[in-house]
């Protein structure tokens, strides 16, 4: 069974946990995820992967 993200509903591909903070119950996408750093974290942020990173 394929996840939703409890923010906007749409597929997840990778799950991110939302902190507690936030109010959100259950698995957010990338792009949620990355929105709420960014609403509760502000600044520069990078993400470290796999590419070099």
């Amino acid at each position: 069974m394929d996840e939703s993200c409890a923010a906007c509903g749409g597929p997840v591909k990778r799950r991110f946990n939302p902190m507690e903070r936030w109010g959100i119950e259950g698995p957010l996408c990338g792009k949620c995820y990355s929105e709420k750093i960014a609403a509760h974290y502000p600044g520069e942020h990078v993400r470290m992967g796999s590419e070099g990173g």
